[in-house]
């Protein structure tokens, strides 16, 4: 009986991850053709929209935990059965996604050189930058909707409709990138520019496919009724488990863009290596984006339903598909390393620091599988943020970021064991992780019986 019950949960998670696998293969294959198309543009291209991504990437990942704290409440709600509650969720996560979403918008368009400095000194590419930012500002506020939006699809079981809108939005993302950086269609060439307006332009299809979907079928709608009405007991909860997740993804966001920031002055050379193996890294990671992600779905939904037996085997099932897929992705590193060496139009010094970094992902996934099934997924299913928050905000603030820092600005080293030393915050926190893991703790019924009289 017990083997027969591993099988469902397995089933059960395979459902759930296999259509945001399939999406994060197409974000990861967006990010190749771009780094490939902006290939022809010039290293200079590269580096610039890298390093202007980072300052983006602090908005995605801010979204990206409004969208765990949805679901961190949503899943629960669903498995309880509660849509009306659900769309009420919604409308608290919207106030927050859009808030932010204006401010950065508003920050990449009024001071774009300002914010370009704070991750390179190179004129060049500060100005390349500037360009990128400015144009992509408004499709930062439609990102901002749809990612809440979808986010609530995922929970309430409709997966493949939250994967075939962002699938098509990457593809037109892509199309698009072609037109304006080669000019394709009698369209002018915009070199980064046009990266910046095919990014705004895939973002409002895919906004308008969320209205499409939300007004054509059953479920939970796409409504801003909702952002405008008091829900106590609901923003009690979501300010109580969902903004330590939004912290702890700010915190884990903006170390990583502190990281570009000390790459970013270490040269060219090492920012294009640097550019470049992100993107190899994220196609080595979309298995473990896409269990942790269900981890989140799906433990939260057992829970939810109070069963928290179940709910503890389905994390320990994770876990252990956590770390098959952090060494799968390892293995894609090492394989795709060859054409990523073949293909790059970067300098000698460049390859010889993107072979270097190539390698050390080989491992490195495996650690960021771990901790995103677990701390993103298993704990935030139970309600439980707070621990992930301290943990990274220790972990990258008192330990990684200034180790970058000494290492690069005090001490000097070449670029190599400078990243080499940032490479190892996923595993110094590996024992706390492990042992609140075990401890169960995390595993808890967070949902209210009657929470229209709260």
């Amino acid at each position: 009986m017990a083997a027969a019950g591993n099988r469902e949960l397995y089933k059960k998670i395979w459902v759930v991850s296999l259509p945001i696998i399939f999406q994060n293969i197409i974000d990861a294959a967006v990010s190749s053709a771009d780094v490939l198309m902006l290939n022809y543009v010039g290293q200079d291209a590269i580096s610039a929209v890298s390093l202007a991504n980072s300052m983006v990437g602090i908005l995605f990942m801010f979204l990206y935990g409004v969208g765990t704290g949805i679901a961190m409440l949503a899943a629960q709600y669903y498995g309880k059965g509660d849509l009306k509650t659900i769309e009420k969720v919604e409308g608290i996560g919207l106030k927050f996604a859009l808030g932010v979403a204006i401010a950065g918008a508003a920050g990449c368009a009024v001071i774009p050189r300002l914010l370009m400095r704070i991750y390179t000194s190179e004129d060049v590419l500060i100005e390349l930058g500037a360009q990128y930012l400015r144009f992509i500002a408004p499709g930062l506020i439609f990102w901002a909707i749809s990612a809440v939006y979808m986010s609530i699809l995922r929970c309430i079981g409709k997966v493949s409709v939250a994967t075939v809108l962002e699938t098509i939005a990457l593809v037109c993302n892509v199309a698009l990138n072609a037109v304006f950086i080669f000019g394709l269609f009698g369209a002018p060439r915009l070199g980064v520019v046009g990266v910046a307006v095919a990014t705004t332009l895939s973002r409002l299809i895919q906004l308008i496919g969320c209205i499409v979907v939300s007004a054509s079928g059953p479920g939970v709608a796409l409504t801003f009724r909702t952002m405008f009405r008091r829900h106590k007991a609901l923003e009690k909860d979501f300010i109580t488990m969902a903004m330590p997740a939004i912290g702890n993804d700010l915190a884990w966001s903006v170390a990583f863009s502190a990281y570009s920031a000390i790459i970013g002055h270490l040269g060219n050379d090492a920012v294009a290596a640097y550019a470049i193996v992100n993107v190899v890294r994220n196609l080595g990671c979309v298995m473990c984006y896409g269990i942790g992600s269900a981890t989140g779905i799906v433990v939260g939904q057992i829970l939810g339903r109070g069963d928290m037996e179940n709910g503890i085997k389905a994390g320990h099932l994770c876990l252990r598909l956590a770390v098959i897929t952090g060494i799968l992705g390892g293995l894609v590193v090492l394989a795709i390393t060859p054409a990523a060496m073949h293909f790059a139009d970067i300098t000698p010094a460049a390859k010889e620091y993107l072979k270097f970094m190539l390698l050390i992902n080989t491992y490195y996934i495996t650690g960021t599988s771990v901790n995103t099934c677990l701390i993103a997924g298993v704990f935030r299913a139970g309600g439980d943020s707070k621990f992930g928050f301290k943990c990274d905000l220790i972990d990258m603030w008192a330990y990684a970021v200034p180790l970058g820092l000494l290492t690069a600005f005090v001490l000097k080293l070449p670029v190599k064991p400078v990243y080499f030393l940032l490479c190892t915050d996923e595993f110094v926190k590996w024992p706390w992780v492990f042992r609140h893991f075990y401890s169960h703790k995390w595993a808890q019924n967070i949902t209210r019986d009657d929470i229209d009289n709260v």
